[in-house]
């Protein structure tokens, strides 16, 4: 028997979660009643880029004013390595102090190696008190690492960082990452928070190796790179709307009662140039002539987020089930009918399917690809309204409830006597009970949705019928669910 299990067949586990907060994201309760959180980072990555000085075999073709540049294999590319040098020397300057001069909060996220390299520029960033998060030992794509190299280079760059700086990061971003970037950090345990995705306006938690990691996510189009990619900005002007536009329907939104998250990306040797900051200073301008917002850093949203939204385990997870145990939990939501959830197991299964409507559906598409003859089994197991199991207090106890939620179990005797009379004549035509989600209808409703959908012809009636079983599911997930 043993080896039979092993041979059977595991059933798919999609990994990525695509349902996120949902329709009913939390209220992040920002400080002060914020309608909009406004987070500025500044990627610190001059002197950590490829460059063959750096014992890199190639130089740097990425987010510089040569776009499409390509890697020179084993040469100096003396115009990129100048290039970042601006950053660092000219662009760095210029946004500490129009930052400072604003009194707008900044987290950096550092390069380890190009913090290094760069003792002055350190020096400032703690002088305003901005946090330092790690970007990273390099400004390197790490997409065709080992995992144990890359584990390696994390390592090594919080060493450096602790080194340069004087305290361990406590925020991590890679940027070029590899598919396993985010759970090596959440492995390395010591991260306030993650921010190597890009999939929502709020932070949320992510679990692996049994730690709940905060992920604050980081953006790829509030970003000046776009002035150093096909496509992007070309001015700006561009800039400057489109960072406006983004948050004047974020404040409007949160106004509304959905307060939202704004990340704005920048790059020293990018928005560092005279024509691009000036639109960086006339929207921080616009921003702080706006009430109800909040500037903060990164670090601080994450205790905020921990303090007022710490992680709590679901009661249950179906995706991360074993077999046995999503049967036991799930198959009395088809009445009487478990096949429909051992089926529904072996179908692809995902984060999505964790709350009440995504296990719903993939229950219902259980259901819906049954042939007709098992869709039929399920309409006869269910009981009689007001009938012999009611009466004998037989009913399962979800059955029970919902009937004496309706008034089922407290009719007159006139009232009694018609659901009998209907009853009867009901199975006798269609050959299976009358079913109807009875939970938010009264006796006399439900008596007039009876007596009307008795003139049916079979065909209809069999579909009515099951369509209101998987109403009737979806209401029993919803007592056990988050909706």
């Amino acid at each position: 028997m043993s080896i039979l299990k092993s041979m059977e067949k595991q059933p798919v586990r999609y990994q990525r979660d695509m349902r996120g907060y949902g329709r009913n994201p939390p209220n992040p309760d920002w400080p002060g009643g914020a309608h909009v959180c406004v987070q500025f980072v500044l990627n610190y990555e001059e002197g950590g880029e490829n460059c063959i000085l750096h014992e890199d075999a190639a130089s740097e073709a990425f987010l510089s004013e040569i776009v499409g540049a390509q890697p020179w294999q084993g040469m100096r590319h003396r115009n990129m390595e100048s290039i970042y040098e601006y950053g660092a020397r000219a662009g760095f300057w210029r946004l500490h102090a129009m930052f400072t001069r604003a009194g707008v909060p900044v987290t950096v996220y550092g390069v380890a190696t190009a913090l290094a390299r760069s003792p002055d520029q350190v020096a400032a960033m703690q002088e305003a008190d901005w946090e330092i998060a790690s970007h990273g030992l390099k400004w390197i794509d790490y997409r065709d690492w080992s995992r144990e190299d890359e584990r390696r280079h994390m390592d090594e760059a919080i060493r450096l960082h602790r080194e340069v700086t004087g305290r361990r990061p406590t925020g991590w971003y890679t940027g070029r990452t590899s598919a396993e970037t985010v759970l090596l950090a959440i492995e390395e345990g010591g991260f306030a928070y993650v921010s190597d995705t890009y999939d929502d306006e709020l932070p949320y938690w992510l679990e692996h190796a049994g730690r709940a990691q905060l992920i604050i996510p980081y953006t790829l189009d509030a970003n000046d790179m776009r002035f150093a990619t096909p496509q992007g900005f070309n001015s700006g002007d561009q800039f400057f709307t489109y960072l406006k536009d983004s948050f004047d329907t974020l404040h409007a939104e949160g106004k509304s009662g959905r307060p939202r998250m704004m990340n704005i990306g920048l790059h020293c040797r990018l928005v560092g140039r005279p024509g691009r900051a000036a639109a960086l200073q006339r929207f921080i301008d616009y921003v702080q002539g706006h009430d109800k917002v909040w500037l903060a850093r990164r670090i601080d949203i994450a205790g905020h987020w921990q303090a007022r939204h710490p992680f709590r385990a679901p009661a249950l997870r179906p995706s991360r089930m074993e077999r046995d145990e999503f049967v036991a939990a799930f198959g009395g939501i088809f009445e009487h009918s478990d096949w429909v959830a051992r089926r529904a197991f072996e179908l692809e299964l995902g984060p999505a399917h964790d709350s009440a409507g995504g296990l719903h559906n993939v229950l219902c598409r259980a259901f819906r690809a049954a042939p007709e003859s098992d869709r039929l089994a399920v309409l006869k197991a269910h009981p009689d309204l007001a009938g012999r199991l009611a009466a004998a207090r037989r009913l399962t106890a979800a059955s029970a409830g919902e009937q004496a939620s309706a008034g089922l179990d407290a009719l007159t005797d006139s009232d009694r006597e018609r659901f009998a009379t209907l009853n009867a004549s009901y199975v006798a035509k269609f050959g299976f009970p009358f079913i109807i989600a009875v939970r938010g209808r009264s006796s006399q409703e439900i008596l007039a949705a009876f007596e009307r959908r008795i003139g049916n012809d079979r065909a209809v009636e069999f579909d009515a019928a099951c369509t209101e079983v998987e109403r009737i599911a979806l209401l029993r997930l919803r007592d056990m669910l988050p909706s």
